[in-house]
């Protein structure tokens, strides 16, 4: 008894080659987000803010105890 011939399922073919946005799409987003974060922290300062300046605090939080045994 002879065997059947193999099927043909599908075709394999090589894919295309990724376009230039495919290759460099991150570079650009890198770039993107440098641009935008400096922007962001030279250009968000609030001119009519209140500088801001340290609390005083007391030396102790509680009077020291006349009796040490205590």
């Amino acid at each position: 008894m002879a065997k059947a011939a193999p099927t043909v399922i599908g075709v394999l073919t090589e894919p295309a080659p990724p376009t230039w946005w495919g290759t460099n799409r991150h570079k650009v987003f890198l770039v993107i987000g440098l641009i935008a974060g400096f922007y962001t922290g030279t250009h968000s300062t609030d001119s009519d803010a209140a500088p801001h300046t340290e609390q005083h605090r007391p030396a102790h939080t509680a009077p020291d105890h006349p009796n040490p045994s205590r």
